[in-house]
């Protein structure tokens, strides 16, 4: 069971865009960030364990060519080995801050190529993997950056080309050194999904078909992919093979954001119908099939939800956005 703790304020409500909610645990100064899209800025806050808010500050997307300031369309805390990076996409680039939101490291602008003239340009889909971040974009290429262990010397190192559509979301876990192991998943508006194995040069593993609906969230977990569709079915696939083991109907709408509390293997699942869900996943000893099992389900009542993620690895408490909502709301196990 979870209960509803202290909400965190925001200066505005958040943007009604898919997986609106980045979540920075840092139990060494007993603190948690949190990054909130609305507009041209991103807002960024802390907050003590008991959600007790302590700093906000807002971050405003680079200007680049244009006369109007660029919308954001995500913001990320990337974990490498090594550092911290928060990344915000836009319609107009990609920006690399320090964890604190201080500092930035690196701009990349896009390059809108042969985009027709009523063809959105932007960026979406944020995940680190071993010392790369890679970015998704409209054009369904993921722009994969090397980054050095400090500093700005940030490079872009390969544009992988799985994809036709824009890119929705992207999902990493780590290797652990294994070979032919796969270790990240990109996800698109027509719901096609390409599993990579990282390393200096990506490489394409296989292809998870999609079925008319768009995947607007993806996550893995110790070789399973869990993908959340428009169509409120949240799919479990093997992710050597791109079998599908699982279908779980879990929502009444579509599923703006899945999040995993690696730890212990809970799947989170929000929708636009106002749920949020908690599915544990596991292993079949005996024949290895992934199974799941219901744990909680909450209704954040008369919300669109558009962003929701866990507090912690342990999955005890977690966090939700909504549209109009000038709040984040917070849940911890009872």
């Amino acid at each position: 069971m979870f209960r509803w703790e202290r909400s965190i304020p925001l200066r505005g409500s958040a943007a009604a865009l898919c997986n609106n909610l980045s979540v920075l645990q840092l139990p060494a100064r007993n603190l948690t960030y949190f990054g909130v899209v609305h507009g041209p800025s991103a807002q960024l806050l802390s907050a003590a364990p008991e959600g007790v808010p302590l700093a906000q500050r807002q971050l405003h997307a680079k200007e680049g060519a244009g006369v109007s300031p660029p919308l954001i369309t995500q913001v990320h805390w990337c974990v490498l080995p090594f550092r911290v990076l928060l990344v915000l996409t836009s319609h107009r680039g990609i920006q690399m801050y320090e964890s604190n939101g201080y500092t930035m490291v690196y701009w990349h602008a896009l390059d809108s190529g042969d985009a027709s003239p009523v063809q959105a340009v932007f960026a979406r889909g944020i995940a680190a993997s071993g010392h790369f971040i890679c970015v998704g974009t409209w054009s369904g290429r993921v722009l994969v950056f090397d980054i050095p262990a400090k500093g700005p010397n940030i490079v872009l190192s390969e544009e992988l080309a799985g994809h036709q559509m824009p890119i929705t979301d992207i999902a990493t876990e780590p290797a652990q050194g294994q070979d032919c192991v796969a270790d990240m998943v990109t996800a698109d508006d027509s719901g096609l999904l390409c599993v990579w194995r990282s390393g200096p040069e990506f490489t394409l593993l296989t292809r998870i078909p999609g079925f008319g609906v768009p995947c607007p969230s993806v996550q893995l977990w110790q070789g399973i992919i869990a993908a959340g569709y428009g169509n409120g079915q949240v799919h479990l696939y093997e992710a050597t093979t791109g079998n599908l083991h699982v279908q779980i109907n879990a929502h009444a709408r579509a599923i703006c954001a899945l999040d995993l509390a690696s730890e212990v293997g809970k799947l989170l699942s929000a929708g636009e119908d106002t749920f949020v869900h908690i599915w544990k996943l596991s292993r079949s000893p005996e024949s290895g099939y992934i199974e799941v099992e219901h744990c909680h389900g909450e209704c954040v009542s008369d919300t669109q939800l558009c962003g929701a993620r866990f507090c912690d690895s342990s999955g005890s408490s977690f966090a939700v956005t909504g549209y109009d909502l000038a709040e984040i709301r917070r849940f911890s196990s009872v």
